[in-house]
């Protein structure tokens, strides 16, 4: 059956990103026709190929701005929101993006007449968080709730796959300095597969019980962050002495870093203070929280299965150079 059978158009601000790109192929697969919005649409094109031809089309918005957004979702069945941000950068605010992008997208779909909207949030949302990013996260579901209230609300813990933000960015780190700064080591995490990720929001739009429901999810497993570090550092093969950094001592630095990435958009931070704050609290679903089960993904991918197949590239002699043990590190931490 092609797609063309089916009339239903998805529009999906943020698939441009990491969890929209899986987004957009798994939505084209399921025989929606996909409208992405984006605020640069020239940089997309290698979405066009996610599905069929003319599946997927590529349309100019800009979530602070409501009219590019009213025009993204006129005639739409449905709306997915990824839109976030780990650090602020240039224009690029928690409160713009995440808060009032969220409501001017949760209007917008109303005003169409969508009758689904998903709203993807994250673990830690809170009103009263120390983080402005999950301040700002908590501050767009509302949005989200208030403008539609059978939205679908989905928290997920730490994403990992191919040329995801954790995993990556860890063993990108690895390769350029022999110490390994371990900041919050006994924070745990439930990580989830991008691929499980974008198939729960996928159900989540044709599931009629998952109108105005708030889901958490998270993967099979339960890690520290000092597991993590020291699986990554396994499996890219980088031996690195492991350094304990008190959150008192590194989130201070880490507002300095993120002071500096404000004033120059071409920077990237490693960590800002604001995300050593949500390193104060477990990132794990709340118990009785329904989670992918409930969203229809009943086999979730663990860490050990995904993440070696693309870590390799930060081993240093490639692919089928085997890690030469199991342990890592050589500190606690």
């Amino acid at each position: 059956m092609g797609y063309l059978q089916s009339d239903r158009i998805v529009t999906v601000f943020g698939g441009s990103g990491f969890v929209g790109r899986n987004l957009v192929r798994t939505l084209c697969r399921k025989h929606w026709r996909v409208r992405v919005a984006m605020r640069r649409p020239h940089v997309g094109t290698h979405l066009k190929v996610s599905g069929d031809v003319g599946q997927v089309q590529l349309v100019q918005a800009n979530v602070r701005d409501a009219a590019s957004v009213a025009r993204a979702v006129e005639g739409v069945d449905a709306v997915v929101n990824l839109v976030g941000i780990l650090f602020e950068s240039g224009r690029q605010t928690f409160e713009g993006t995440q808060a009032t992008g969220a409501r001017n997208i949760a209007q917008a779909a109303r005003q169409a007449g969508a009758r689904r909207l998903v709203q993807v949030s994250a673990i830690g949302a809170d009103a009263n968080a120390r983080s402005e990013y999950a301040r700002t996260k908590w501050a767009a579901e509302r949005a989200a709730l208030e403008a539609v209230p059978a939205a679908t609300i989905i928290r997920p813990s730490i994403i990992f796959g191919p040329e995801d933000g954790f995993f990556t960015r860890f063993a990108e780190m690895a390769r350029l300095s022999p110490v390994m700064p371990l900041i919050g080591g006994s924070t745990r995490f439930q990580p989830v597969f991008v691929g499980d990720v974008a198939e729960a929001i996928a159900n989540a739009l044709e599931r009629p019980d998952a109108a105005g429901r708030i889901y958490e999810i998270g993967g099979p497993r339960v890690y520290s962050m000092a597991e993590l570090i020291r699986y990554i550092l396994k499996v890219a093969d980088r031996p690195r002495l492991l350094l304990p950094v008190p959150l008192g001592v590194a989130t201070p630095l880490g507002y300095v870093v993120g002071a500096l990435s404000k004033l120059n958009p071409l920077f990237g931070p490693p960590m800002t203070g604001d995300q050593m704050q949500l390193l104060r609290n477990d990132n794990l679903p709340a118990s009785g929280s329904p989670g992918l089960a409930a969203l229809g993904v009943t086999t979730a991918e663990t860490v050990e299965a995904i993440v070696p197949t693309y870590l390799w590239r930060h081993r240093p002699y490639g692919q089928f150079h085997e890690p030469r043990g199991e342990d890592m590190s050589r500190a606690d931490g």
